[in-house]
C-alpha cells in the first residue's frame, strides 16, 4: 500500500503550527511531515499525534538561516560545530517522535567561498549525519532543490546527488526527491524516479511550474503514482505543495489518484 503523507509546513498554514495536526486527521492522513518542528516541544507534538492518531515521516536537520535567505549550515566550511549540534537537536527530535527519516539540506555556496571546500564540507556532514542516525535507526536523505527558487544551492539535480553519494560512499544514505524541484531543473520525473529509485528514500510532490497541488500546472501524475503504486518503493510519497486556494480545498487529488488505497 502507499504510505501518503501531508506536509505541515507548507499546507494548513492558515492556522498556526500546533493546529494543523487535527486538520490532517480530518482530511484522512495518517502520515504528516514537518520542516522544522522545533517551535514547538516534543511533548506538544506527541500530544497533537496521539489525540489524532498520526505519525511523523519525515523532518529536516535546523538548517541555519537557509529558510530566511542566508546560506544553510551543511555544506558552509567554518560551521561544522553548527551542524553538529543541529544534528544532535534533530536526533532528539525524531528519536522522541519515532520520526523514521531525517532530511540534510546541503545549504547554498557562499558568494566568497569556492565550491570545492562547499562540497567537501558537505560531504563530511552527510558522512557524519549518517553515521549518527544510522545508530538510532533513523533513515539519512538529502534533497535536491532547484538553481531558481535557491540560487546557489549545492545540489540541484540528480547528478549532483548522484555524485555526492559516491562521495559520501554510506550505505543508508539517499536522496529525497522532490517532483516539483526535479520538473523545475528540467529533469523528466518519471524517468528520474525509475532510474534512481533504488537510491531514494523519500519522495515529495506538487505541480510545476506554480508549485501547488497536482493538476494545477505540467506534471504527469497520473502516470507518476500509478508507477509508484506499482514499483518497489516502499517510501512515503509525502504532498509538499502551497495549495493554490484554501487547503481544505485543496485535495481533489486523493480521490483522483487514491481513493483505494487506505493507508493515508
Amino acid at each position: 500500500m502507499t504510505k501518503l503523507a501531508v506536509n505541515l509546513s507548507m499546507i494548513f498554514t492558515e492556522v498556526p503550527l500546533i493546529e494543523r495536526f487535527a486538520l490532517a486527521h480530518k482530511h484522512g492522513f495518517h502520515n504528516v511531515e514537518i520542516q522544522f518542528p522545533y517551535e514547538l516541544s516534543i511533548e506538544e507534538i506527541q500530544t497533537q499525534l496521539e489525540l489524532h492518531d498520526l505519525h511523523i515521516c519525515l523532518i529536516n536537520v535546523p538548517a541555519g538561516d537557509l529558510m530566511q535567505g542566508g546560506d544553510g549550515l551543511a555544506g558552509i566550511p567554518g560551521r561544522e560545530v553548527e551542524f553538529h549540534q543541529a544534528l544532535t537537536l534533530a536526533i532528539e527530535y525524531a528519536d522522541a517522535l519515532n520520526v523514521p527519516s531525517v532530511n540534510i539540506l546541503a545549504g547554498k555556496q557562499p558568494t566568497d567561498a569556492d565550491l570545492l571546500p562547499c562540497l567537501n564540507t558537505l560531504a563530511n556532514n552527510l558522512k557524519l549525519a549518517s553515521h549518527m542516525l544510522s545508530d538510532h535507526d533513523i533513515q539519512p536523505v538529502f534533497e535536491m532543490i532547484n538553481g531558481t527558487d535557491m540560487p546557489r544551492f549545492l545540489v540541484q539535480n540528480i547528478a549532483q546527488a548522484q555524485e555526492m553519494l559516491e562521495a559520501v560512499q554510506h550505505p543508508a544514505l539517499k536522496m529525497q526527491f522532490d517532483c516539483y524541484h526535479m520538473a523545475m531543473m528540467g529533469e523528466d520525473v518519471l524517468a528520474a524516479l525509475q532510474e534512481n529509485i533504488d537510491w531514494i528514500g523519500h519522495i515529495q510532490f506538487a505541480d510545476c511550474p506554480g508549485r501547488h497541488e497536482p493538476d494545477t500546472a505540467q506534471i504527469d501524475y497520473l502516470s507518476i503514482f500509478t508507477w509508484l503504486k506499482q514499483s518497489t518503493y516502499t517510501g512515503y510519497i509525502a504532498a509538499e505543495y502551497r495549495p493554490q486556494s484554501h487547503s481544505n480545498q485543496s485535495f481533489a487529488w486523493m480521490d483522483k489518484y487514491f481513493s483505494n488505497n487506505h493507508s493515508y
